[in-house]
């Protein structure tokens, strides 16, 4: 089965094919069952308290993950783009039911696998098992940060982490912004107004240096 460039170039993403080539992965990937799933932008991938049935790899477009409080306060998860696997943790779990909504950003494309197809790739190679593992033991490590930083942090001091983070993922002082300042805001469960004073409070203290989307970080001891 010779597989589109398309999916095989986002399996090479994938974690759970970490260390392995492009014939490797298409190998592993010829006994299993799957089919390509479309969604438009802005349609329901799932709600949240929906059961995650089967095993989804994103191929293109981003899945936009949501937690909502009883007053219909929204905060932004995760984003999930090509190579990322949908909810892994909930896959096998006892409880699969999600507890995020998740949207498409854009037009997308999933692979999707039924859970005992799945099972058997996993199951097929000792390193798909280990990079699976390894998926779930980052996702325990994220989820620990993850909280730390909605519970604990300051808006001062999780504005100041994410563009750290964003430094050191773009491996410049000079950082692109790729999401809205709303969506930035969703991220962390704040509002908006509070986002821009914050931002507006590192620049007039020579922290940054604020461009539309593109913000350089002048001080990092200021950003305390």
């Amino acid at each position: 089965m010779n597989m589109e460039e398309k999916v095989l170039k986002a399996l090479a993403r994938c974690p759970l094919f970490g260390g392995m080539g492009a014939l490797e992965i298409e190998m592993s990937m010829s006994g299993c069952n799957y089919r390509l799933v479309r969604f438009d932008h802005h349609d329901i991938y799932a709600l949240a308290g929906m059961p995650c049935k089967t095993a989804d790899i994103v191929v293109s477009g981003t899945l936009v993950c949501r937690m909502s409080s009883l007053s219909g306060k929204q905060v932004e998860v995760s984003r999930l783009q090509a190579g990322e696997i949908v909810a892994p943790a909930f896959i096998f779990g006892n409880d699969s039911e999600l507890p995020v909504s998740v949207e498409t950003e854009e037009e997308t494309v999933v692979l999707r696998m039924q859970k005992p197809e799945f099972r058997t790739l996993i199951g097929s190679d000792e390193r798909i098992l280990t990079n699976f593992v390894r998926v779930l033991s980052n996702i325990d490590i994220f989820l620990t940060h993850r909280i730390k930083v909605l519970s604990l942090f300051t808006v001062r001091e999780k504005v100041a982490w994410m563009l750290l983070e964003q430094a050191g993922e773009q491996g410049t002082n000079t950082i692109h912004l790729t999401r809205s300042r709303q969506e930035i805001a969703d991220s962390f469960g704040i509002q908006k107004f509070s986002l821009l004073r914050v931002l507006s409070d590192f620049q007039k203290e020579g922290a940054i240096r604020v461009a539309g989307r593109e913000i350089t970080i002048l001080d990092r001891s200021k950003m305390k």
